[in-house]
């Protein structure tokens, strides 16, 4: 059975918790380790079960053209063609059949290794090597004898059982052989693919898909006997061997990593996990910092409605990283969806800075209008934070807003270095944005008059010029000067 996570739909399970009976994806477990199969339940702490690739699969009917291409791939081209060309080049000769038998093993070597190589989750075919280093050749004569101890079981049963019977045995042998293959290939047992409870048992796990499996495969076999006769009719003796030969290993490949692969998409109806294994190394290497641990919390919580704990872990996090601009972000949406006046009180200078360097002066409005609400009287009590903002406010044209946060500046911060840009920034509010010239004028005078050791003193005459000319305040120069 397939599933879901249970925190992200639409995303495929990769670990299930029977305690808490939940399904969890890789973006909820950025912190387990998948080739382990170790991680624990974020909810309870218990071990958890690992899902392999199980719920991602793409079924294998849909795959059709990926299982064609697949003997055309560099590694099974070379195998097939050395298994298959070579023995044609042999001497006719005792050292030419030791050739062909040495290759033939090899080859079905390599066919045995695709098995377990798709079980495993690769969708690529292993390595050349495979087919002639390292163990793994006694596989070739197990399934010799699997075969035998199945011919002796037919031959048995039309002995003592008439034809009849004899052609039940063969019928049963005859649906079994693809999942006697599979286990033999991934077992290594003879007992296993020749014992008639293991197989039907794997036949039932599986489903009704082995039976189209089944189907499929009876469609390649007769391929391949076509596209064989059509090599030895219509081509020359010395090259129709070789083309048969091909074709025949070709199919041979398609056909086992179609078993392998029916394995992989069952494995968790079989009781083993693999994950897919080729194109996913960014997958194997998260980031398994805290970083992504705490996010996947924060979003199990969330999703959860346990919002306390999201506000408190957030909280947490940004008393051991007060610079932390993400989480800051995270606490100040998660307050103003909760409409938590009081934190949003508590922290709103941190928020303000932070909406400013973003310059969201539509979200920095709305906290201020918040904030306002809940106490009337409300002021900043940080005179850069309150140019910062007003600036920022100004800029996106909210003019009131800026010219509310800049009111009475000189009694709130009276020997603030502050001051004269403060009320600049006013007169051009009032001036450029309002149409109210006088009221500039005043400001304007009052930063002549007050402000005569600032360096933006020098810069006010030109701007009372252009406040009486009713020309736009420009903004200050850029001076490198210090108050």
């Amino acid at each position: 059975m397939k599933h879901d996570c249970d925190y992200h739909p639409g995303d495929p399970a990769k670990w299930h918790c029977s305690a808490c009976q939940k399904h969890y994806c890789s973006r909820c477990m950025p912190d387990a380790n998948p080739r382990q199969r170790r991680g624990q339940c974020p909810n309870c702490n218990q071990l958890m079960r690992y899902l392999g690739a199980a719920t991602q699969v793409v079924p294998f009917w849909k795959r059709i053209g990926a299982f064609f291409r697949y003997p055309f791939y560099s590694d099974p081209l070379i195998v097939i063609a050395i298994c298959t060309l070579v023995p044609a080049l042999a001497p006719a000769s005792f050292v030419g059949w030791l050739v062909w038998v040495v290759l033939a093993i090899a080859l079905l070597k390599y066919t045995y290794e695709v098995i377990n190589h798709t079980a495993e989750g690769h969708l690529k075919p292993p390595p050349v090597s495979v087919a002639f280093t390292g163990s793994g050749f006694e596989i070739v004569f197990l399934q010799f004898l699997v075969f035998f101890l199945m011919g002796a079981l037919v031959s048995s049963a039309g002995m003592l059982g008439g034809p009849i019977l004899g052609l039940i045995a063969l019928a049963f042998v005859v649906l079994v052989l693809p999942a006697s293959i599979m286990l033999l290939a991934t077992e290594r047992s003879v007992k296993a693919a020749v014992n008639p409870f293991h197989l039907t048992a794997l036949i039932a796990r599986i489903g009704t898909p082995y039976f189209l499996l089944y189907g499929y495969l009876i469609l390649l076999t007769m391929a391949s006997g076509t596209a064989q006769d059509f090599a030895y009719t219509h081509f020359p003796s010395w090259l129709s061997q070789s083309v048969a030969g091909f074709l025949n290993s070709a199919f041979t490949l398609i056909l086992f990593h179609m078993l392998g692969y029916l394995l992989f998409q069952y494995q968790e109806e079989l009781g083993f996990a693999s994950d897919l294994q080729d194109g996913s190394e960014a997958d194997a290497a998260q980031d398994r910092d805290r970083n992504t641990r705490f996010d996947a919390d924060l979003d199990i919580n969330l999703k959860d409605g346990n919002y306390d704990r999201a506000q408190s872990m957030l909280k947490d996090a940004l008393r051991r990283e007060p610079g932390n601009a993400l989480r800051l972000g995270q606490l100040y949406q998660l307050l103003t969806a909760r409409n938590d006046r009081a934190e949003l009180n508590r922290y709103h200078p941190r928020i303000l800075a932070w909406l400013a360097e973003r310059n969201d002066a539509d979200g920095m409005a709305a906290l201020l209008r918040t904030l306002q609400q809940a106490d009337p009287q409300f002021q900043l009590d940080d005179p850069e934070l309150t140019l910062r903002c007003a600036r920022t406010l100004y800029h996106r044209s909210q003019f009131r807003q800026s010219l509310k946060l800049l009111q009475d500046f000189h009694k709130r911060f009276p020997n603030s270095e502050h001051l004269a840009p403060a009320y600049q920034l006013a007169a051009q509010a009032l001036a450029n944005g309002l149409d109210q010239w006088e009221k500039a004028k005043a400001y304007l005078m009052f930063i002549h008059k007050r402000c005569a050791d600032h360096p933006l003193h020098g810069q006010i005459a030109e701007n009372l010029k252009q406040a009486e000319r009713k020309e736009p305040i420009k903004e200050p120069r850029a001076s490198f000067a210090t108050p």
